[in-house]
């Protein structure tokens, strides 16, 4: 049994969190209008700019990303326009559906999950039509896919009039992410995956180009509205009540991540993926995602041991202290997902691969 007081996650979000961060959020209240809250805003504000590498702005959202997601469409793309997603994935495919659901025009470039968007693809769909964004998925956590946004950034930004809009939901302070290097022009995250808070509260780093196309458009909505927000921003502030206890946890985790190097931090996660990698290639394992393209903060095994995931998981929780991913959406139990993100050490990752060793050895 775990010596654990707790069931430690090892899930692709939300992913567990330190103790001390966890603990950082019983400080006592103070008010959203008040000084005390400016500072704190203005220090968590130059902390993320860094982490994002922009000189922009980052919008603080009490929602999870995909509130961001709504955001990005309503304030990025005009009503007679089209919008561009690339879809292969669980993910990408709902940011798409979102899109659909606030009445814009949609087009897809799909590939099979698995596979990853090249820029090549991207600059043919851009031949055929124009488009007011392209929304792309930087890491798929459904399927351990990263797309190479770099790329796909140079070639989107041969389009004046298209802006570049960017989950980074699991990628985000997990892979190598340069906002403003790359051209892109909103770059959405939240706390619970590389970032490793508690689930509720969201970031964007947001271009002038992208805050001076919400201008010119009418019905943007209000909560994610980046107008109203960045008003607020000027300010050191937020429109809305934010979740100030989870910023003040931001705020300490940020010192421990600028402290650690988010070169090294991103050097961090592709060792836990080369380890787990190893693992799963000795096993006889398959790895699902493109190869080339796979992701640094979540492996998704290709179950080609044909092992059973659901007796897997309960095995984890009850004999080794680990709740434990038994694959997303259509690829459930076909795949399984190994997220080394956040603050997962190796000796973490160690323990759970030597767990599911064990699982193995007794249900054989």
């Amino acid at each position: 049994m775990s010596p654990f007081d707790h069931k430690r996650l090892f899930l692709p979000g939300p992913v567990e969190v330190r103790r001390e961060i966890l603990e950082a959020q019983t400080a006592w209240m103070i008010g959203h209008r008040t000084a005390d809250f400016a500072e704190l805003f203005a220090r968590l504000q130059s902390k993320l700019k860094r982490a994002f590498f922009t000189d922009s702005r980052v919008y603080v959202s009490g929602s999870s990303g995909s509130g961001l997601w709504e955001g990005a469409v309503r304030c990025g793309v005009r009503e007679d326009r089209r919008v561009l997603h690339l879809t292969g994935g669980a993910f990408s495919e709902r940011w798409a559906d979102i899109s659909r659901a606030n009445g814009l025009n949609v087009d897809c470039v799909q590939v099979d999950w698995g596979q990853a968007h090249t820029a090549d693809l991207v600059a043919n769909a851009l031949k055929e039509a124009c488009y007011d964004a392209v929304c792309a998925v930087h890491n798929e956590t459904s399927t351990g896919v990263t797309n190479p946004i770099r790329e796909i950034g140079a070639v989107v930004n041969k389009h004046d009039d298209t802006l570049f809009f960017v989950d980074t939901v699991s990628g985000f302070l997990g892979t190598e992410l340069r906002v403003d290097d790359w051209g892109i022009d909103i770059a959405l995250t939240s706390s619970q995956k590389a970032f490793a808070l508690p689930p509720g509260i969201a970031f964007a780093a947001v271009s002038d180009r992208l805050l001076e196309r919400a201008k010119t458009i009418p019905n943007r909505g209000y909560y994610f509205d980046i107008v109203t927000l960045e008003k607020s921003l000027l300010k050191d502030n937020t429109p809305s009540t934010p979740p100030i206890a989870l910023m003040v946890a931001a705020d300490m985790q940020m010192d421990a991540i600028l402290a650690e190097g988010i070169e090294a931090r991103w050097a961090r996660h592709r060792a836990m993926r080369e380890a787990t990698h190893e693992w799963a290639d000795e096993r006889g394992f398959g790895l699902y995602a493109q190869e080339g393209y796979r992701s640094d903060t979540v492996t998704t095994v290709a179950n080609t041991l044909d092992i059973d995931v659901n007796a897997m998981g309960e095995f984890m929780e009850d004999e080794i202290g680990f709740a434990m991913d038994k694959g997303y959406g259509k690829i459930k139990g076909a795949t399984f997902r190994l997220p080394h993100m956040g603050d997962v050490t190796l000796e973490m990752l160690r323990e759970v691969l030597d767990g599911i060793d064990a699982f193995m050895a007794q249900a054989n």
